[in-house]
């Protein structure tokens, strides 16, 4: 990457925000030719994880230092079209239970939603922004990021990761565990380090299995302690076993946080070092890594990788849905129909959906892609089935958020509706939701025959009270099934917001 001059056609602009544990960190790009030009980058260290209290809720200083800092970087992204800007967060807002008031607040500062990923998810994302920063693009490498939350470990090839584990340690809770008071004795250490150890044990087994022809570090901590060896000339660009060896014993001899002169380290830096020196030392002992290079591409960088692959219709999310239907053998023929008439219905009713109808109609078909996930179960409450194996498997691509989205559709689609479990959701976002999952359930109950016949020709509108079906002339009559299943219908949606009625048109 490199930096360029403001381009005037915001449209090739994009953005990514990380609202890590530690800092906060925005990149600005023009996307021109191939290439990545750097506009932009900011970064702010926020320690949104130290503001977690003993309950799992976030401070409201540390809420608004955070806010503080997405207020500015707002002021940098006011010209980036509203498709082109990702906002992640990760390990802290992953734990914060009261993430939801938090990310209200942020998503109306900078206008986009947040979208709170998996450890796997951030791990796959980093690997990506790794392999795009580095210029070897044919090694299988190791990927080691130190976050202020969790440490992400990625083994992969190209852009392609094949292993990822997200560990729960970060320099932020390793410092506060273990250095909290700022003393940094020989036995803290030790116990930090054993702790990192004892982290390691259930993955290092896994990862020692696989061979790699090199080993990456990445984000503020390993940069942090790249630029201290390298100020003591205790490395020349790599990172080694010995210099974090030597660095552990120059951070014991200091003995206090407050007393670490390390030429290199910034002074917002030193609190939460000792902690990302101990993950450090211990990922390395435990892989028996003797160093490493150091990359300047992370997360971020990730992400906008990501968010390229989707304008460029190589999205990694298509292709999670496709290997989650075939893992769970649903029958491809049926989850086609039902959505091509699913999308059918929805571009009716598309011009009262807001103005993220693109978004919606992705998700509404990605459920009906695997609607019926829940069956390689069992056939009883498949719907159940379905909704929980959405909830809780990693699907790469996928935000919390989309894939609860994907997860609450699935489980809607038929039998009693789930109103209840609607609320968690926002307005406008709820009433949405509601629409979605009624046009999945109608398109399932015009397809229950599952057969190759043409579709029902209906026209579908929203009313104040809920929704209108209608059928051409004598269609019902001739499929009284199908008026059996919608008489069910109606009954199963009268006392939601998306209550049904349906008729079939005169003959006059």
């Amino acid at each position: 990457m490199q930096i360029s001059p403001m381009a005037s056609d915001h449209s090739d602009w994009f953005a990514a925000i990380d609202l890590g544990s530690n800092s906060f960190h925005l990149l600005v790009v023009h996307h021109r030719e191939g290439r990545l030009q750097v506009l932009d980058k900011h970064r702010e260290m926020v320690r949104l994880a130290a503001g977690l209290d003993h309950q799992g809720n976030l401070s409201e200083s540390s809420q608004r230092r955070a806010l503080d800092c997405l207020s500015r970087f707002a002021e940098r992204i006011r010209n980036i079209p509203r498709h082109n800007l990702r906002v992640v967060g990760t390990n802290a807002l992953r734990r914060a239970h009261n993430c939801s008031d938090f990310v209200s607040r942020a998503e109306e500062l900078l206008g986009r939603p947040v979208e709170i990923i998996s450890g796997r998810e951030e791990a796959r994302l980093i690997f990506s922004g790794v392999s795009y920063a580095i210029e070897n693009q044919l090694q299988r490498r190791l990927v080691v990021d130190i976050g202020g939350g969790s440490t992400e470990l990625i083994l992969g090839e190209r852009v392609a990761p094949r292993l990822a584990e997200s560990l729960y340690m970060g320099c932020v809770t390793m410092s506060q565990r273990f250095f909290g008071d700022g003393s940094i004795g020989e036995s803290a250490m030790k116990k930090a380090r054993m702790a990192a150890l004892q982290e390691m044990e259930p993955v290092k087994a896994v990862f020692r299995n696989f061979a790699w022809d090199g080993v990456v570090g990445a984000s503020g901590t390993i940069l942090a302690i790249r630029d201290v060896l390298l100020a003591q000339a205790w490395s020349q660009g790599e990172i080694s076993q010995k210099g974090v060896d030597r660095l552990i014993q120059a951070l014991i001899k200091a003995g206090h946080v407050d007393a670490i002169d390390l030429e290199g380290l910034s002074e917002e830096r030193r609190s939460v070092f000792p902690g990302g020196v101990a993950i450090l030392g211990s990922v390395m002992e435990s892989l028996c890594l003797d160093s490493m290079q150091v990359s300047t591409g992370a997360l971020r960088e990730g992400v906008v990788i990501d968010m390229l692959g989707r304008y460029e219709h190589n999205d990694i999310r298509n292709e999670s849905i496709k290997e989650l239907a075939s893992r769970f053998h649903v029958d491809k023929n049926h989850s086609e129909r039902v959505k091509r008439t699913a999308l059918a219905l929805f571009d009716q009713i598309a011009h009262d959906l807001g103005e993220d109808v693109a978004v919606y109609r992705t998700l509404l078909g990605w459920a009906a892609d695997v609607h019926e996930v829940g069956l390689d179960i069992a056939h009883a409450q498949y719907h159940k089935h379905g909704g929980y194996l959405l909830t809780h498997i990693d699907l790469p691509g996928f935000s919390q958020t989309e894939q609860f989205r994907v997860s609450l559709l699935v489980r809607s689609h038929r039998r009693k509706f789930p109103i209840e479990e609607f609320p968690v959701l926002a307005d406008p976002d709820r009433r949405v939701m509601l629409r979605l999952a009624s046009v999945l359930r109608l398109a399932v109950v015009l397809h229950r025959g599952r057969t190759d016949a043409p579709a029902a020709p209906v026209s579908l509108k929203i009313r104040d009270k809920g929704m209108e079906l209608s059928f051409h002339t004598d269609w019902l009559t001739r499929h009284p099934l199908t008026r059996l299943d919608l008489e069910q219908e109606c009954e199963f949606l009268s006392s939601t917001p998306v209550a049904l009625e349906f008729r079939e048109a005169d003959s006059g």
